[in-house]
Formats: structure tokens, C-alpha cells, sequence
């Protein structure tokens, strides 16, 4: 797939979104995914392979959630893998700085191959799992944002995502269509660690018939100090 047969692709999506996306950003979202595609043959970062299905389900799947996104908000993307939603949201959020996560280091390098070649600024990729960096001062209570797509059940979830967030701060969980009973079970976890479920939004992909639903949780108040307990406790033991 040459740049222009990726742009029409993109584009058949994008139109749907109701923003505008830069030639200069979707050459970086085309350099992203030919080196996915590339390094993807000897290291396992994705299970999609196809390149249409990448556009859609990489980097669409990550932008939709733009339109809940205030230029300037500092950004953490919780267990981001292969740089998902974190890396295409960047693209296209330029004016704001992200973090993103992962507790393994192979997906850290490639990630910080990826920000070197296409020059993206305001970015950092961090070794660490998601408990240990939210008891790290550093990062601890220092985002507006917190991200995550296909990562843990949201009682879990819930555990990883507070305790980065500033009071005020809202998490931004992208789940698929059928989450109803997983929202259930997460309101003890949602109102122990701060929070306060503010919105949650039923979409599809554009042109499609895949569903997607946008948690979005607002902190309250301070997250006890005590959360996120040891690595793999909240797995292990939801709250």
C-alpha cells in the first residue's frame, strides 16, 4: 500500500469524524504503520496484519476518541502495547504531551523507534507497570487525562487509571459494545478510588457495524493512599 491508497483509505473514515486531519499527519500515521507492519514480523505487537484493517482498527479505532480531548491536557495512556490509542492520538493532538505506558520493554523500544523516526515531540514512552508508576511521585496525580483501550475489565481498570489524575481529571476508557455488567461491577471500584462515572457513549467505527462504548470517568476527590495496591493485586483481587 503506497501513501496516496493509504490516504483514500483513511480519508473514507476520517470524513466521518468530523475534524480535519493534515496530509503531514497522515504521512506520520502511514510511517507508523509501515514500521507496525515491519517490525511486527519478528516481534509480536499486533495480531491485525492487514493494512486496511490496521487504518481501521489501529488508528481510527484510537482518534475517535479525540472529540473528549482539551488541547494542552497532559495525557497518560495506561498499557498502550504497540502505541495504541496513544501514538495516533498524538498525531493528531499535537499541543498535547503525552506518556505512554507499558510494562513491556520490547513495546517501550519500538515505541521510542517510532517517536524518533516520524519526530514526534512532547512524548514519552515508559517501562513500568501501571502499579508501580501510580505510586511513583513523578507521576502520581500529574495528568488530566488518563487513556486506555482494550486493556483490563473496568473494576480493574478503575485501580490502574486513578491514581494519575489531578482532582478534576477524567479517564477515558475505550471498551467494546457489550459493557453493561462491567460498569456494574466497577462502581465500588469507581467510587473507593475518587471517581464518579460521568458519560458513557455508545458509537460505531465510521462505515461500519463495530460497536464501541467511551467510559468516561471524572475524579472527585483524592485517591486513598494505599491505590493502586502491589502488582497484580488488582487482577487478582478487584475491588
Amino acid at each position: 500500500m503506497n501513501f496516496c491508497e493509504f490516504e483514500n483509505e483513511f480519508n473514507k473514515y476520517s470524513k466521518k469524524l468530523d475534524f480535519e486531519v493534515s496530509t503531514k499527519q497522515k504521512k506520520e500515521l502511514y510511517d507508523f504503520m509501515e514500521m507496525l507492519v515491519e517490525k511486527n514480523k519478528v516481534m509480536n505487537l499486533t495480531a491485525i496484519t492487514d493494512k486496511k484493517e490496521i487504518i481501521l482498527k489501529h488508528f481510527i479505532d484510537s482518534i475517535i476518541i479525540k472529540k473528549y480531548i482539551i488541547e494542552n491536557e497532559k495525557i497518560i495512556d495506561i498499557g498502550t502495547g504497540a502505541g495504541f490509542p496513544g501514538i495516533p492520538l498524538k498525531i493528531v493532538q499535537e499541543r498535547n504531551e503525552f506518556v505512554l505506558l507499558d510494562s513491556l520493554n520490547k513495546r517501550i523500544n519500538f515505541i521510542n523507534e517510532v517517536i524518533e523516526k516520524i519526530n514526534l515531540e512532547k512524548i514519552k514512552a515508559i517501562h513500568l507497570r501501571a502499579e508501580e508508576a501510580g505510586m511513583n511521585k513523578e507521576y502520581r496525580e500529574k495528568f488530566d487525562l488518563a487513556i486506555s483501550r482494550a486493556v483490563s475489565k473496568l473494576n480493574v481498570l478503575t485501580e490502574y487509571m486513578l491514581p494519575f489524575l489531578k482532582i478534576n481529571g477524567r479517564c477515558i476508557c475505550l471498551k467494546g459494545p457489550n459493557v453493561e455488567e462491567e460498569i456494574e461491577e466497577a462502581k465500588n471500584s469507581v467510587k473507593v478510588l475518587g471517581g464518579r462515572i460521568e458519560k458513557i457513549e455508545k458509537m460505531f467505527l465510521p462505515e461500519t457495524d463495530i460497536g464501541r462504548t467511551v467510559i468516561i470517568i471524572r475524579k472527585i476527590k483524592e485517591t486513598p493512599k494505599q491505590y493502586p495496591r502491589k502488582a497484580g493485586t488488582p487482577s487478582n483481587k478487584p475491588l
